[in-house]
């Protein structure tokens, strides 16, 4: 994805420093949005990708402005007040980045089983693979509001775990040593126009286009 520099070096007046801070673009996808159906309808991956995304990168971009700004006027009130936008909008960036690479078309392996060690790792953790979508459907679907369910690497572990965030929190919130290999959205943005209020339909058919070749080349990388 396309970057450019906003924030090279400064100094807030309350001590944390912000080097290195880079606005960011929309990523392309790897695939035509209608390309995942009947599992994810075209009209929502187009809206969800251009509007959705498109929106919490436009607002983490203008928040990186205005926290350059602040920091050179030594605004340390302005400076706090942008870190929820810069969180927010960040963690929806960041988020939906994985998202669209945990998707594939079933013509390009979309919903074939893991394989390899995290297929193993799997089993060990889950039992079976079964048991660990029953438990990611359940988790996904118990999620109050808006949020993600991931499935995730302990690196400190060298564990498997499922975990819930809220809203745009991203998986690393819930612990430093986290690394998401899966992470499925389910804000109504992601089905609420093709599923309507029933998440779990949603939660049953995205499987049918997980791309565990993305997950198991990540888990292989950051677990050899």
């Amino acid at each position: 994805m396309a970057l450019r520099a906003v924030v090279k070096k400064a100094t807030s007046p309350i001590g944390v420093g912000y080097r290195g801070l880079q606005t960011v673009a929309l990523p392309d996808l790897s695939y035509d949005y209608g390309a995942l159906e009947p599992a994810i309808s075209g009209e929502i991956m187009q809206i969800h990708h251009q509007k959705h995304h498109q929106t919490y990168i436009s607002n983490y971009n203008k928040a990186l402005d205005q926290l350059h700004d602040a920091t050179q006027k030594g605004d340390a009130n302005s400076v706090v007040k942008l870190q929820s936008a810069i969180k927010f909008n960040g963690g929806g960036h960041v988020n939906h980045s994985i998202f669209w690479k945990n998707l594939a078309p079933t013509r390009e392996g979309g919903g074939e089983p893991p394989k390899g060690s995290l297929g193993g790792a799997i089993e060990t953790h889950f039992a079976s693979l079964e048991a660990l979508i029953q438990k990611m459907n359940a988790e996904g679907a118990a999620v109050q509001g808006s949020g993600w369910v991931w499935l995730g690497l302990d690196k400190e572990l060298k564990r498997l775990v499922v975990e819930t965030t809220s809203n745009q929190d991203p998986l690393v919130t819930k612990g430093a040593s986290l690394v998401p290999l899966l992470g499925i959205d389910v804000w109504e943005h992601a089905y609420y126009l093709q599923y309507k209020n029933v998440r779990p339909d949603y939660l049953k058919n995205v499987w049918k286009v997980m791309n565990w070749k993305y997950a198991s080349d990540v888990y292989e990388k950051e677990c050899p």
